[in-house]
């Protein structure tokens, strides 16, 4: 877990751990079978290597349901920013670049 390499979250408990052990988190919520999610994947993995201030992971809701309902996932890849364990950005619009990203991290991380 943590700063430099792309975590994989099993469950709602594990994410709660991530959130609580980080300033700052980048969450990727997938489903498998998701082209544009497993192409986000080395784009999350260059951010987590990358951006040592920003830890990285990635999660299936439909692994644990009450996620779903939890961060509103309508589509996916949805990115939620988290700030001290609170979200403070989301966005759904599928492939995103790694200067992109980037940007919107900076943009939303004081």
């Amino acid at each position: 877990m943590g700063p430099g390499r792309l975590t994989e979250l099993r469950d709602e408990a594990a994410l709660d751990t991530f959130l609580a052990s980080e300033d700052i988190a980048l969450v990727e919520f997938y489903t498998e079978g998701c082209g544009i999610c497993r192409s986000m994947e080395p784009v999350l993995g260059n951010v987590a290597r990358d951006r040592v201030d920003v830890a990285v992971a990635t999660i299936n809701p439909r692994d644990d349901p009450p996620l779903i309902e939890r961060f509103e996932v309508r589509s996916v890849p949805l990115l939620v920013l988290f700030v001290d364990e609170t979200p403070v950005a989301r966005r759904a619009d599928g492939f995103v670049g790694g200067d992109d990203l980037a940007a919107w991290i900076d943009e939303h991380v004081v």
